[in-house]
């Protein structure tokens, strides 16, 4: 990126960067909600295992989030503290919970897309260019070891969530060891899903779903765990497993074994809200990427899904 006054502003001030960032996570965010097939997750469709809420739950929460993203990019952009970070997200976390009347839709979200907002607008400080690897180094280099400090402490201390709670019982690394790897998860699995299925043609939505599986299938979903004990998370690591070694999105009825999936979630109350936060960030970063790759090849959009849309057409056909 160019050093002009347009894009780089002096610390302190605002910069025009932070809000196209926080604008993507809100589209991120959205694609989350309104992709279905999704198993035992909210959907437009229906509330999945949940029974305290429904889309229209995200989208007043998302409404309450929309500034928070930019206000991240731009605390990413200016360099501060950890402390800072993660003041805004409670703020936020509360914004959310009054919008929703105490149900938490996004705090996943608030704490994973939030430090990726932080994490793009210090590159864009630092006129890097916006790449997974950067991402990942500068999360490190900037609060990696405010961030490990964090996860370590928290294994230590009294749960004060439900993740935390499983994470502790079970040895399972939460969120916050998440965060302190840079997000294996997203960018050894679930980012890497998306974009090879985009890279053959896939429809947005079969990606995603494709994405969500692969992740589902890997995760140490704490979300899962909850609700369903350990033997829960095996179940939703199995099925989806099975899901991808039929071909994923690529089997002729990949719609009906989605769903015959998400019901069988919804009987066990299985929710992977976990794998659906991670989706939510590999959205991001793929459409930050996406944009960066069109505009330094001139072209004004990202490349279509033709080629998967035409490979499912010849097995839709069969």
């Amino acid at each position: 990126m160019d050093r002009t006054p347009e894009n780089h502003a002096t610390p302190g001030t605002p910069y025009a960067g932070a809000q196209p960032l926080g604008r993507a996570a809100v589209r991120a965010l959205y694609a989350e909600i309104a992709l279905e097939p999704k198993p035992g997750l909210v959907s437009f469709r229906d509330c999945g295992s949940h029974l305290d809420m429904d889309g229209t739950t995200f989208l007043r929460s998302l409404f309450a989030l929309r500034g928070y993203f930019p206000r991240m990019a731009q605390a990413g952009y200016d360099r501060h503290s950890f402390g800072v970070l993660e003041s805004l997200g409670k703020n936020a976390e509360a914004r959310m919970l009054a919008a929703t009347r105490g149900i938490n839709t996004h705090r996943g979200a608030v704490f994973g897309l939030g430090l990726l907002c932080a994490s793009a607008g210090q590159l864009q400080a630092q006129d890097l260019p916006l790449t997974p690897l950067h991402l990942r180094a500068v999360l490190l280099s900037t609060w990696g070891e405010a961030l490990a400090a964090r996860a370590k402490a928290t294994r230590l201390a009294t749960p004060t969530s439900n993740g935390q709670r499983v994470a502790q019982r079970f040895g399972m690394r939460s969120a916050g060891d998440e965060a302190a790897q840079a997000f294996p998860t997203l960018f050894d699995i679930t980012l890497p899903a998306l974009q090879a299925a985009l890279a053959g043609g896939a429809t947005d939505r079969a990606a995603r779903v494709q994405a969500l599986f692969a992740t589902m299938a890997e995760l140490d979903d704490t979300n899962v765990v909850h609700r369903g004990g350990i033997a829960g998370l095996r179940f939703v690591q199995s099925a989806a497993r099975d899901f991808l070694t039929a071909g994923g999105v690529l089997q002729t009825d990949w719609r009906l074994h989605a769903r015959a999936v998400h019901t069988a979630f919804v009987q066990r109350r299985l929710s992977p809200g976990g794998a659906a936060d991670v989706l939510a960030s590999a959205c991001w970063v793929d459409e930050l990427t996406r944009r960066k790759r069109a505009a330094s090849s001139g072209v004004s959009s990202p490349p279509s899904g033709a080629c998967w849309r035409a490979r499912e057409s010849i097995v839709l056909a069969t």
